[in-house]
């Protein structure tokens, strides 16, 4: 088989047999076709898409491309949720913890930050002395005696969506739905999932700004997530403004603890808990969703899922004692500028991107994958839509490595909200549910 007649088939629109696209993803993991070529392809795609049957076998071949999770026998169901990634999301967490107290395995693997949107795996290496790369039987005998993990993909599982992310970015190719579906899916599929809960953004600084782009999305990939055996529903929500109160990497992490031990933010806790009734529903442990919401409500207030994350971090290599004396410091970066309120007035919007952007200049994210990231600096305290404020009323703080960051990421803040004179609605961040 030759690639460049592969390639002169998909730039002219026509299909390509499953039979093909296992032999591209095996060429491509072993690095016998070149970037440039590679890169050609997927532009290929991106212009001329994917059929369903090329995407499903493009998704099923990129899982099989390396090695795959296997849990033993076991009356707790094996789940996980995924985000297309916001300003401030979070929800893993508390969520990860929270699952495994209501008797799910979870083997979550995620990912780090890019651009705005921070990465899950980026906040939890924040807390001092945190693993995230585990080996294949490390993550699951942590599974299997903690209850869940929070990781990387190992060195060997789905090495096709390595190569292919890295160029997809480069490339100008991410925004295609057969892409996006293929690299969330294989990497999910090969976690050996029983049930797979979705959270697609869309908003000011979702992946995808529209909403029927997210609709389309979540609706390809819970369509084929079931097809492959894997109970799978999407929830859509909104990223206009973050979720919570904090953006950055530790700052996020305390709020997330907070969240454990119920005392919110109320937008956080809302979309955990209702990820947590999603998946109960899902695997059958509750008739109906509102019973899974009121399962997982007390669950959560009865403190064991905040006793669950602290054996999750044990098990992964945090010094409790260290981590606790950080927990109680009440600042990251050394430099901290308040933003206060001139005026009486409601919150009407506050711009996810331009926070985002704004937590990314402090050096919180990162441009490229393998870049630092400073992990301590952010933005915590801040306002949510809705909310009431007077002259004095502090609207958020930063916590920067330098003084003039500090001033700079405090305007992008003024930049970011937008006022109102009469009381400002807010809707539910959940504006959809996406049923297989």
């Amino acid at each position: 088989m030759e690639f460049l007649s592969l390639l002169e088939s998909k730039r002219d629109g026509l299909a390509l047999s499953s039979g093909q696209i296992d032999w591209l993803v095996r060429q491509i993991s072993t690095g016998a076709i070149p970037d440039y070529q590679v890169s050609a392809f997927l532009m290929a795609v991106y212009l001329r898409g994917l059929s369903r049957e090329e995407t499903r076998s493009l998704t099923m071949a990129m899982r099989d491309s390396g090695e795959t999770l296997e849990f033993p026998a076991d009356p707790r169901p094996v789940a996980d949720k995924h985000s297309t990634g916001g300003v401030g999301d979070k929800v893993s967490l508390p969520l990860v913890p929270l699952l495994a107290c209501l008797g799910f395995r979870v083997p979550m693997i995620s990912g780090r930050g890019l651009g705005i949107t921070g990465g899950t795996l980026d906040k939890l290496e924040s807390i001092p002395g945190f693993c995230s790369r585990l080996g294949r039987e490390e993550i699951i005998r942590q599974v299997q005696e903690v209850g869940c993990v929070i990781c990387g993909q190992t060195d060997r599982m789905v090495p096709a969506d390595k190569r292919l992310y890295s160029l997809r970015d480069v490339t100008a190719t991410v925004p295609s739905i057969p892409l996006i579906t293929s690299s969330i899916l294989s990497k999910k599929l090969a976690e050996g999932l029983g049930a797979l809960l979705l959270d697609v953004k869309f908003g000011k600084a979702a992946f995808m700004s529209a909403l029927d782009q997210a609709r389309a999305l979540a609706t390809t990939m819970v369509s084929l997530g079931n097809e492959c055996g894997v109970r799978t529903r999407a929830l859509l929500t909104e990223m206009n403004q973050p979720l919570g109160r904090t953006v950055g990497n530790w700052v996020e992490v305390k709020e997330s603890v907070g969240c454990l031990e119920c005392r919110g933010p109320a937008s956080l806790e809302r979309l955990v808990l209702e990820c947590a009734a999603h998946l109960l529903h899902q695997v059958g442990k509750v008739s109906d969703v509102e019973e899974g919401r009121r399962q997982a409500a007390a669950c959560l207030a009865s403190g064991r899922p905040k006793e669950k994350w602290e054996q999750m971090l044990a098990a992964q290599g945090v010094d409790l004692v260290a981590y606790q004396r950080k927990m109680l410091e009440d600042t990251g970066g050394p430099f901290v500028e308040e933003i206060h309120a001139e005026k009486d007035g409601f919150v009407a919007e506050v711009d996810a991107r331009i926070i985002g952007e704004a937590v990314h200049s402090l050096g919180g994210g990162r441009r490229v994958i393998d870049a630092a990231v400073d992990f301590d600096v952010g933005i915590d305290e801040l306002v949510v839509v809705g909310e009431a404020v007077g002259p004095g009323y502090l609207l958020g703080r930063v916590q920067a490595r330098t003084s003039d960051g500090a001033r700079r990421a405090a305007s992008s803040v003024r930049e970011a909200l937008r006022w109102s004179a009469e009381p400002v609605s807010v809707d539910d961040s959940v504006y959809e549910v996406v049923l297989g």
